[in-house]
């Protein structure tokens, strides 16, 4: 009987988009869905990101374009990288991808043979254990509960790397927390990775440019130099400029990685489309203004959120300072029902809610954290306090 490859019976569909569809089938029918479901920024690039786009279809070549990137758009993300404090490279240490996603699972493939250990703090981002599993490799989850503020300590990545994991794996800002590391976590956090030569590190930081309360970013290899040679930087335009659908990722480390990377680019996607490519050299290099402002509406709505659950007796939410998730724990309401269902766990919560107020949320169970949920606080304004207070009613009406 012909099968299937192995591999698939590994690969899972994402339990975010799971969540997304559910809502958008409940608002096709005809219900009044709230979705602070998907993480995607809700908002669009400016104009000239478009007049860029257009001017590209005009002259289109037509002809394959580079595995790596366009040399335009490698120079136009070393200079987005430099105003976040990372000098020093070159293009060669670049390559790019069909969004930071894909740029992820080549690093896999490249990085991870079959039964290799990859280690990430939990919670995560679900695509961390997806791509995990499908290339077969072994996953040392470190948990950081909210009463660490959801963030690795130095002794609990001492032990980690003490097993000698292939690779290890570190988000900030955090998705799905929200959380962002200091610079002086940043610099405990490099000395202990300092001392174990033997791991790659990946520092997915695609919320980089999304950071509240004046918080800047800060990475390892600002604050270890010698970690250069091992560490990977990746990044893409999907939240920071509101493109998620235009599908652009980059990364960059180690020359060799880099090469990795495009070889493995020149055997599936080739190349980012021309007029893509044009698009995010305009998005990189023009005005920042669209950006910028929807960092301040999100450090407000964050605040708007907080205030909110606040609010619930016995919900516990360490304050985020990036991205645009909050991450409460809302284990207080586990073994309660509500209007006769019994809630169980945080995916009994999150179907109740769902059900009764038509809020959609991610369980956190996705992200490796069961008693807790994620709130995406990019929907439209309008629809954000309203949502909040369906969430108050859901928890004064637990018995």
């Amino acid at each position: 009987m012909l099968q299937l490859a192995g591999r698939m019976g590994r690969a899972k569909p994402s339990a975010i988009m799971a969540v997304a569809e559910k809502a958008k089938k409940l608002k096709a029918a005809g219900r009044d869905i709230i979705s602070f479901s998907i993480g995607v920024p809700n908002f669009l690039p400016g104009e000239h990101v478009y007049q860029a786009a257009r001017d590209a279809l005009a002259k289109d070549s037509g002809q394959y374009g580079s595995n790596r990137g366009a040399d335009a758009l490698l120079d136009a993300f070393l200079k987005h990288m430099e105003d976040l404090g990372l000098t020093g490279y070159t293009r060669a240490n670049l390559s790019t991808g069909i969004g930071a996603k894909h740029v992820l699972y080549n690093l896999a493939e490249a990085l991870l043979d079959e039964g290799d250990t990859i280690a990430f703090p939990a919670p995560y981002w679900t695509t961390y254990v997806d791509i995990a599993e499908i290339v077969n490799a072994r996953i040392l989850e470190l948990p950081c509960p909210a009463s660490q503020d959801y963030k690795l300590t130095v002794a609990q990545l001492d032990a980690a790397l003490a097993t000698k994991p292939k690779v290890f794996l570190f988000n900030n800002p955090s998705n799905p927390t929200g959380m962002v590391y200091t610079k002086q976590e940043i610099i405990a956090l490099a000395d202990v990775l300092a001392k174990y030569p033997d791991t790659w590190i990946i520092t997915d930081d695609i919320y980089n440019r999304m950071l509240f309360d004046g918080l800047e970013y800060y990475n390892f290899v600002q604050a270890r130099p010698e970690l250069r040679t091992r560490t990977v930087f990746v990044d893409s335009l999907s939240k920071t400029y509101g493109m998620p659908g235009w599908r652009v990722g980059f990364m960059a480390g180690p020359e060799a990685i880099a090469q990795a990377v495009t070889t493995l680019n020149s055997n599936h996607i080739t190349n980012i489309p021309e007029v893509t490519t044009a698009a995010a050299i305009a998005a990189l290099s023009g005005p920042q203004d669209v950006t910028e402002a929807k960092n301040l509406e999100f450090q407000g709505k964050r605040d708007q959120v907080m205030a909110a659950l606040a609010e619930i007796p016995g919900v516990v939410c360490p304050r985020p300072q990036g991205a645009f998730y909050v991450f409460p724990d809302i284990s207080v309401a586990f073994g309660k029902s509500h209007n006769g269902a019994v809630i169980n766990n945080d995916i009994d919560f999150c179907n109740a809610l769902l059900e009764a107020k038509g809020v959609a949320c991610v369980p956190g169970s996705a992200f490796g954290e069961p008693r807790a949920l994620r709130i995406s606080y990019t929907c439209p304004t309008p629809q954000l306090a309203p949502g909040l207070q369906r969430i108050q009613e859901f928890f004064a009406e637990l018995k």
